[in-house]
């Protein structure tokens, strides 16, 4: 069995307030990762976490975000996969990630979303359409929902997953700093270490 990892997370801004308010929940975005301490991480998200305006597909620096969100909160979540699952997610991750300026976030769609009618635009999406598009392609499905309406809460009641840290991202930096090659699982709240 492999591993793929989930973060949910919550950062401050006008746009975010926006989202929340309409999901219903803290967590407004979602980052896919192939590794527990999000080294290797991606999503549809701010090309400059310090400038709203650009959106598109991005690899994530949590260090980076850190520093312009020194408040953000994470939830990171394991879900299993298979090891052809795991590759095959990872050589798509890579292989869109080296075409990222060819995809952009779907400002379109958002409206679509409110109104529940699946919409789709060539190369747009949100952080979690294209997240619940590339599981669903490689045999995971969060939910039954066409992937354009798809949005973080499904992620965060997605029943399949396994929450590994909840807290600060500076404290999760702290963490996976001090573990390195060692990820994190939560036991009653409190992260600890375990081996990979």
């Amino acid at each position: 069995m492999a591993h793929i990892y989930i973060a949910l997370v919550d950062t401050p801004g006008i746009f975010a307030y926006l989202i929340r308010k309409f999901i219903g929940q803290k967590y407004i975005h979602v980052v896919l990762s192939m590794d527990a301490s999000l080294e290797e991480a991606y999503s549809f998200g701010r090309r400059n976490p310090f400038v709203p305006f650009f959106a598109g597909f991005e690899r994530e620096e949590k260090e980076r975000i850190a520093r312009a969100f020194p408040t953000a909160e994470y939830m990171v979540c394991e879900l299993e996969c298979n090891p052809e699952q795991k590759k095959e997610i990872r050589t798509r991750l890579r292989e869109d990630y080296g075409r990222r300026r060819h995809y952009h976030y779907a400002v379109l769609g958002l409206p679509f979303i409110l109104w529940g009618i699946p919409f789709y635009q060539r190369n747009h999406f949100t952080c979690s359409s294209y997240i619940a598009r590339l599981l669903h392609e490689n045999g995971i499905t969060v939910s039954e929902k066409h992937f354009s309406l798809v949005t973080p809460k499904d992620f965060y009641v997605y029943p399949d997953k396994r929450e590994v840290f909840e807290g600060r991202l500076t404290e999760f930096i702290r963490l996976s700093g001090k573990m390195r090659g060692i990820s994190l699982r939560d036991n009653g709240g409190k992260a600890e270490a375990y081996g990979c």
